[in-house]
């Protein structure tokens, strides 16, 4: 049993930094970019690309970091922007960051072709006996650089001007840019960050994987049951709770169902947070929180 929830902690790690991707450009926006996947995928292969040429891992890597922030950028300029422009209350972004995610998902299958690539190892072949489990070096390096990138981003939200900006573009964008704040600006660096969370998530799952230009379908997936399952359209930390969780699900499906369990248990556990708690597990409007709140504040 110690060996799936350590295992589900490293693979959730991953799945929680895609579900922070989509809940940061959310918490400005409130827009879902749902091509915040093949942000990722955008730099694993372009980091396998690099590495399979030659150039050293760690400058592979940020080249791919780089290009998923410019792709990041364009996502927000081409499918977001006009639509907040034209009605900010409507849902054409639905259509236009799902039609965006299958331009860059041919885009790249068109040049690297639609076959798997080698991705370069980074800490594989170490491993850390943990009771009767073993982690590995790789899965470890997941589980902290997720704890670190989601520890730092809620101190970023709470104490920062970039963080009050944020909440105040979302609450109301008009009356933001009326206290002088630029909203545009807010917004791209919101779209910046995020694709470093899902570039970053694609720089720890690479290893594990092979660079593939559909590798962002899974993971956008498993990060958008993240975000919903934690609640992180109400605070961008919770859904990498919710990742964490549904990451120990899933590992745990395949050991106790089966080994295809994975693919369909993750939706049932999502259906039933929702009923319970339609925000989201971790969801300031959980009611299985509220008495407690009450208590505490009588008291």
């Amino acid at each position: 049993m110690l060996q799936f929830v350590l295992s589900g902690v490293a693979i959730g790690s991953i799945y929680g930094l895609i579900g922070m991707a989509l809940a940061i450009s959310f918490y400005v926006t409130r827009i879902i970019n749902f091509a915040q996947g093949q942000l990722m995928m955008v730099t694993v292969m372009v980091t396998a690309e690099l590495a399979s040429s030659g150039y050293p891992v760690w400058l592979a890597a940020l080249a791919g970091l780089a290009c998923s922030c410019i792709v990041g950028i364009l996502s927000y300029v081409i499918a977001v922007r006009p639509i907040l422009l034209s009605n900010r209350f409507s849902f054409g972004w639905l259509v236009s960051t799902l039609g965006f995610a299958v331009i860059v998902e041919n885009a790249a299958a068109y040049i690297w072709g639609p076959t798997s690539q080698a991705f370069p190892p980074i800490l594989n072949g170490i491993s850390l006996p943990i009771g009767g489990a073993v982690l590995t070096a790789q899965q470890l390096l997941a589980i902290v650089t997720a704890a670190v990138l989601a520890a730092g981003f809620e101190i970023v939200r709470r104490y920062t001007l970039f963080g009050k900006l944020g909440m105040a573009t979302a609450a109301d964008p008009e009356m933001a840019s009326a206290i002088g704040a630029n909203t545009a600006i807010v917004a791209i660096v919101a779209f910046t960050v995020s694709a470093v969370y899902a570039g970053i998530a694609g720089l720890l799952i690479g290893p594990s994987t092979f660079a593939n230009p559909y590798l962002g379908d899974t993971f956008g997936t498993y990060g958008f049951i993240a975000m919903m399952i934690g609640g992180g359209t109400e605070r961008p930390i919770a859904a990498m709770f919710g990742g964490v969780l549904l990451g120990v699900c899933a590992e745990g499906a395949n050991a106790l169902i089966n080994s295809q369990a994975s693919d369909w248990f993750p939706f049932i556990v999502l259906v039933l947070i929702l009923i319970v708690s339609p925000k989201g597990l971790f969801s300031t409007s959980n009611p299985l929180f509220r008495p407690r709140r009450a208590a505490m504040t009588r008291g």
